[in-house]
């Protein structure tokens, strides 16, 4: 079961109708977190360093529902924490669904197998499988061994009982560009329907402190590794204008409004990455309240400036790629060239209240 057109078709609906109605800040994919309690320690995560009382804290099904319904954006990515160990999972997942939610859950997979019963196939449900790279990379990365054969057993039974099944990577300095090149093709090769990859942000409270990359060596990084990957066929989750992103080749500020954050504290502000400026009681008051223009890389702020995490700019680029379709399209086909002087040049200034992109094209997927 693939990413189901008709997913793409409703996103693309919903874009349009933000369009009509004049909207500059709008939700394209809602985070939930309704468990911040992970079974994991990774090196790169700032979510689970929290006191015992808060990591029992759980989000209630109805209380998932109405944020969702709050918010309005078409596709919800549930995470955590790990979802798989909230008792209800089932029950909030399945009611996102009657909603008319497209539901991204996303998981490290050592839950998968003894709880994929609870769920039933459905082109609205998307199985986001935590993979940082080959076994002894992933396992390294996640601080046990063993986790990556966990995790690519759970995803081959969930194919073969009929779910769509995406991996998720993030990438921290020091990776080799040739390893994550072999992992892509042994992703492919495992069959899964899409495969989403971010470079990881710097969480102050991470247990690994020098793993983050920088933006250059960022952008120097995935230019090796994602070099010719419309050729090799890799079904990358993303719009293509996020990767030419990745790769230097287009110059964003992020939306971070467009990837809002709903946790066990309510909606948190500036971002998913971020509770800088504490937490919103609703969406609107989350839009209405955070101080924008104090956050993205062309604010200075210095927490701001090495990010390219996907949750921040996937948004700006899928904006660009609506409003560009015919430059998207060559990009897709591997003929857009970015922008004229590569990354560094200057890019024209977003209209006000935008914040988010310039420039682009492409259809949207999301993740």
């Amino acid at each position: 079961m693939g990413v189901p057109l008709r997913m793409k078709f409703s996103i693309g609906s919903y874009l349009v109708r933000q369009k009509l109605l004049g909207r500059r800040k709008y939700p394209l994919v809602m985070m939930l977190e309704p468990i911040l309690a992970c079974n994991l320690e990774c090196a790169g995560c700032g979510k689970i360093q929290y006191p015992v009382e808060v990591l029992k804290k759980r989000l209630s099904p109805e209380e998932c529902w109405a944020s969702a319904e709050e918010c309005g954006a078409p596709v919800v990515s549930v995470a955590g924490g790990e979802p798989l160990a909230h008792a209800e999972i089932d029950r909030i997942v399945s009611g996102l669904i009657e909603r008319g939610k497209y539901v991204y859950l996303c998981t490290n997979a050592i839950l998968l197998e003894k709880n994929l019963h609870r769920f039933q196939p459905s082109p609205n449900l998307i199985f986001s499988v935590h993979l940082d790279g080959l076994e002894k990379t992933h396992d390294r990365m996640v601080c046990r061994e063993g986790v990556f054969r966990t995790a690519v057993s759970a995803i081959k039974l969930a194919k073969a009982r009929g779910f769509c099944v995406m991996t998720n990577t993030t990438v921290f300095e020091g990776e080799d560009a040739g390893e994550f090149r072999e992992f892509f093709e042994y992703a492919k090769e495992l069959g899964v329907d899409g495969m989403m990859i971010s470079p990881g942000y710097a969480y102050e409270k991470a247990p690994g402190k020098n793993i983050f990359l920088k933006r250059e060596r960022t952008r120097s990084w995935f230019r090796e590794a994602l070099r010719g990957w419309r050729k090799k066929g890799w079904p990358f989750n993303h719009s293509t204008f996020y990767l030419d992103f990745l790769e230097g080749r287009r110059n964003y500020d992020c939306t971070a409004w467009g990837n809002p954050l709903r946790n066990v504290f309510g909606w948190q502000k500036p971002c998913y990455l971020m509770a800088d400026a504490g937490y919103a009681g609703t969406y609107r008051e989350l839009l209405e309240s955070t101080r924008w223009e104090e956050y993205g890389h062309a604010s200075g702020n210095p927490k701001c400036a090495n990010c390219m995490v996907h949750v921040g700019f996937e948004p700006s680029a899928v904006d660009d790629t609506f409003a560009h379709p015919v430059e998207a399209l060559k990009s897709a086909l591997g003929r857009g060239g970015g922008y004229p002087g590569g990354p560094d040049a200057k890019v024209p200034a977003p209209e006000s209240g935008s914040g988010g992109a310039e420039r682009g094209v492409e259809t949207v997927t999301a993740g």
